[in-house]
């Protein structure tokens, strides 16, 4: 019995699905007689390439198309397999020859990618000079891999992934005819699945069609595809927006206990960001695409989800004034502080914004009467501009937040959102910065002269792709691995 791709795979024109800025200049062509002696297709997989070519080749000779048939004047190739240019060579040789029944003889050359330079070479001599009863049809998945002095001597049209309706009304159709009682739920899922290619999408409705003879529900596709249901890939990212870690964690166990791979959650994690792109979610993107590239793709996860707890809900928040700074800063119109004050600034309290770093001195407002008015040059007026730093406010136990502050005040606001991220370590006069990406890297190594202007003379700065795992990590992974002690071995 053949497969369902197969059994439902258009035989006219009319018959394509969701193709038509494809199909139709090529009826035109066909009505009118105006036919170029080369086309080239362009598109995904799946998406009625092959399908198309095979059809035009069969209406341009008034041949009736079946799936089976076999007509000498329609010469299919396989570029995959036939890259050479003794294949494009012999090709040449016999294309001189007329047809034998159609009006044309027509050479379907399938992933013309694939060629060879001598094998393109050797076909452009023939499309430049191209006998009068030769049409060339090229399909190809990768169109920048085509020289251009093949594409600006072909007609070259573009198919598309067909769009959810679209699909899901194709899919619904062929599962009433072929009498498949499916959910449309579970039809959605299979559409998203399928990606947009017709050949994928009938590929998955077949597959099932036999998980039952009653009704196939949501619940059994997950199962049978592995998927994670959409309640817990929701649940994840309301527990992350309300930095809700052990949540995080109780929804990945469970995930985990029902064998969904941590590389589909990640996608299922990707797909409904993109759907409703808060952001507040936008900063896991960069972590989520890293998951199906690791070593220990369970582990990237939970630290994707977790580690940026800490920071998550700051990174977006825009920093205020505490109350008890307010008052300080209306009651301040004294002049300005004396440059050797900033060193001030390491009483604030540890916050990765560090918006207002001169309003740092909280005793003042505490003692107003025990004080005398020495005090008050320390505070200054309300402020409206933000005062950068210098190396000589350099201090290693709060390094990331003279950086933070010194890209406010120079507005480099691009890449903050990455520094708050960083790990930042200062030992042995070395500045190491653990970026946890290689996008986060490569922005922050653009800006190190910012990081570099702040460090004391003889300091060396390091950016790192790698990640700084804290105690606090390691516990989470240890929690999801399933916990552990520590033992100490005497030799």
């Amino acid at each position: 019995m053949k497969a369902l791709y197969r059994r439902y795979r258009p035989k006219t024109l009319d018959d394509v699905v969701g193709q038509e800025q494809v199909t139709g200049p090529l009826k035109n062509a066909i009505k009118s007689n105006k036919l170029a002696h080369a086309y080239l297709f362009v598109g995904p997989r799946g998406t009625g390439k092959t399908s198309v070519a095979r059809i035009l080749a069969h209406e341009i000779n008034g041949f009736k198309y079946e799936l089976e048939d076999d007509y000498l004047d329609i010469i299919e190739i396989d570029a995959a397999s036939n890259t050479g240019v003794d294949n494009i060579r012999d090709l040449r040789e016999k294309a001189i020859i007329a047809p034998v029944e159609g009006k044309y003889k027509i050479y379907i050359i399938d992933e013309v990618h694939m060629l060879t330079r001598s094998a393109f070479n050797a076909l452009l001599k023939t499309l430049e000079e191209p006998p009068a009863h030769v049409i060339f049809i090229m399909a190809t998945t990768d169109a920048h891999k085509v020289p251009v002095t093949i594409t600006s001597r072909s007609q070259t049209l573009t198919f598309s992934l067909a769009d959810p309706s679209t699909m899901f009304d194709h899919l619904k159709k062929i599962a009433k005819s072929e009498k498949i009682n499916i959910d449309d739920e579970a039809l959605e899922i299979i559409v998203r699945r399928g990606g947009g290619s017709y050949r994928d999408s009938l590929s998955l409705l077949d597959q099932v069609s036999t998980l039952s003879s009653d009704k196939i529900t949501v619940e059994m596709l997950n199962h049978a595809f592995g998927l994670p249901p959409d309640e817990k890939i929701d649940g994840i990212l309301n527990a992350y927006a309300a930095g809700d870690s052990a949540k995080i964690r109780e929804n990945l166990i469970a995930l985990d206990n029902s064998s969904v791979k941590p590389d589909i959650i990640a996608d299922n994690l990707i797909s409904h960001i993109l759907e409703r792109p808060d952001n507040i979610f936008l900063n896991l993107l960069d972590k989520l695409t890293e998951v199906s590239r690791a070593s220990y793709p369970n582990v990237r996860l939970l630290l994707a989800l977790t580690a940026p707890q800490a920071v998550a809900s700051a990174n977006f928040a825009m920093p205020t004034t505490t109350p008890t700074t307010t008052p300080v800063a209306a009651s301040a119109p004294k002049p300005a502080p004396s440059p050797t004050k900033p060193a001030k600034s390491t009483d604030t309290p540890k916050t990765p914004e560090l918006a207002m770093p001169e309003l740092a001195p909280a005793k003042t407002p505490a003692e107003p009467t025990s004080e005398p008015s020495v005090e008050q040059p320390s505070e200054p007026k309300p402020a409206e501009t933000l005062k950068a730093p210098t190396s000589a406010d350099f201090d290693p136990n709060n390094f990331q937040a003279q950086i933070l502050q010194n890209l406010e005040a120079k507005e480099e606001l691009g890449i903050l959102q990455y520094v708050r991220k960083s790990k930042i370590e200062v030992t042995n006069e070395r500045v190491i910065v653990y970026a946890g990406g290689k996008l986060a890297k490569r922005l922050i190594d653009k800006k190190r002269s910012l990081i570099a202007e702040l460090m004391p003379t003889g300091y060396e700065l390091d950016i790192r792709e790698e990640t700084k795992q804290s105690d606090a990590e390691l516990a989470s992974i240890a929690e999801l691995m399933g916990g552990g002690e520590e033992v100490t071995i005497n030799e």
